[in-house]
């Protein structure tokens, strides 16, 4: 690569980060100005969209509710989403008069939208369970009966897919891929919307030791040819791997806010977390005179629920103010790619120690909790024993036991592929899409437990 090409590529430029093309339907793209802009279309798109309204069935952290309700992941999605667009409304604010000379600065307003449509995907690749469901099924194939079927796959991309399963990468997927009898480009959302999901824009092949991955082979074509149309900065020379799109610290950001503080709320409410706790928790985000006016306010209500979700209003808002403007003060370290870790990792002193004392407590408190851990051990039963069933149906079709299980795939998932990469991915599209109740009632009926009512 000669110097003045790479001193192109030595950043990124919000001129081509932010186009409403459409994945699988670029013939059709134009600039037109429109009442409803494209990215709005992404996010209601995504709200009449079958995968998100399963989402309500689906666990977050906690059991889902019986006499309280706490979150599942579509609560969680919508609420990640109301703070995405407040960041990227408060960026868009700043950095439109930065920029308000360039012929491209009216781009810069759509930065609320596109972040929270992209907050709104965030966990439509996650299966049942929480995240109990993702580490069932990497470890299915890692440590698992799925080890059996790593010699008949041959293709090492392949099984690095499976053993390092990731809810980014399979939301990647159900974004993008044309399900059988669906029309190209899966969601076809805007370019912009879907490279703001990838908080990992690699493949599993280059993943960390934590092995987290932004998509799988099947998508690394599309996601390429993303990136390279928006011009997302390539990291080293492999051409497979590159620094993160800005708007996806916005979205790291709006989901590390909601799930930490919300989990705390919900702790609450379950009484696993004392007032007192929480409230200390809570007020350690605020100097002396912002803790005043808050006491001053929380002497008014006497509701003990409802002085935590005015606390917890105020720890959001702080946030958001801090990680918006942490985004601003590093904006050209985030368009060269040197920016590293999470923005709630650099926010002020106050907030980041506070923050992670809510973190810390949720880990000791929380999600070692007695319901917690019940979730997982059975989520974990569960996927289990539904990709024992399904892999070999997929596998030895031509059983009988075979015909009646794939009879109950619906048609979209291409259990018949020919492959058996398709076919294993087939079998995870169908599992990961199902919510917590569907899976748990298929596993009694495979296993006899239940029976059609006669």
């Amino acid at each position: 690569m000669n110097a003045q090409a790479q001193e192109k590529t030595a950043q990124m430029h919000w001129e081509k980060l932010i186009t409403s093309k459409r994945f699988g339907m670029e013939q059709y793209h134009d600039d037109r100005h429109h009442t409803r802009t494209d990215f709005q279309r992404d996010y209601d798109r995504l709200v009449f969209s079958a995968p998100f309204r399963r989402l309500q069935n689906k666990t977050q952290v906690f059991p889902l509710p019986g006499s309280i309700f706490v979150h599942n992941r579509l609560t969680h999605s919508l609420e990640v989403s109301c703070v995405g667009r407040s960041l990227g409304n408060n960026v868009s604010a700043v950095l439109s008069e930065k920029y308000k000379n360039e012929p491209w600065c009216y781009k810069l307003n759509h930065l609320g939208a596109i972040t929270s449509a992209a907050c709104l995907a965030h966990d439509l690749g996650n299966p049942p369970f929480g995240h109990s469901g993702e580490r069932a099924i990497a470890t299915y194939f890692s440590e698992g009966n799925g080890q059996i079927i790593k010699q008949e796959l041959k293709n090492e991309y392949h099984w690095q897919d499976l053993t390092h399963f990731e809810g980014n990468a399979n939301a990647f997927r159900l974004l993008t891929h044309q399900f059988q009898g669906r029309r190209p480009g899966g969601f076809a959302l805007t370019y912009s919307t879907l490279a703001s999901i990838v908080k990992y824009p690699y493949s599993s092949i280059q993943s960390t030791k934590k092995g987290k991955s932004g998509f799988f082979t099947s998508e690394k074509q599309d996601f390429l040819r993303i990136a390279r149309d928006l011009g997302l900065l390539p990291d080293g020379d492999s051409g497979e791997r590159y620094h993160r799109h800005p708007l996806v610290y916005l979205v790291e950001a709006a989901d590390d806010i909601c799930y930490q503080i919300m989990d705390i709320e919900d702790a609450h409410k379950l009484k696993i977390l004392t007032t007192e706790t929480v409230k200390k928790l809570f007020l350690d985000f605020f100097d002396d005179d912002r803790k005043k006016h808050i006491n001053e306010v929380l002497e008014i209500v006497s509701d003990l629920n409802e002085q935590i979700v005015y606390l917890r209003s105020c720890v959001i808002g702080t946030l958001i103010d801090e990680c918006s403007t942490l985004f601003c003060r590093e904006e050209q370290a985030l368009l060269e790619g040197r920016f590293k870790g999470a923005l709630v990792d650099h926010i002020s002193e106050r907030p980041r120690t506070a923050y992670q004392n809510c973190a810390d407590t949720a880990w000791t408190k929380i999600y070692k909790s007695s319901d917690v851990l019940d979730i997982e051990l059975a989520g974990n039963r569960i996927i289990s024993v539904l990709l024992d069933k399904f892999l070999d149906a997929v596998r030895f079709p031509d059983k009988a036991y075979s015909r009646l299980l794939l009879n109950k795939v619906p048609e979209q998932y291409e259990v018949h592929s020919t492959t058996l990469y398709g076919k294993v991915q087939a079998v995870i599209d169908y599992i990961s899409g199902m919510t917590d109740v569907y899976a748990l009632d298929l596993y009694r009926k495979i296993n006899g437990m239940s029976l059609p009512s006669l």
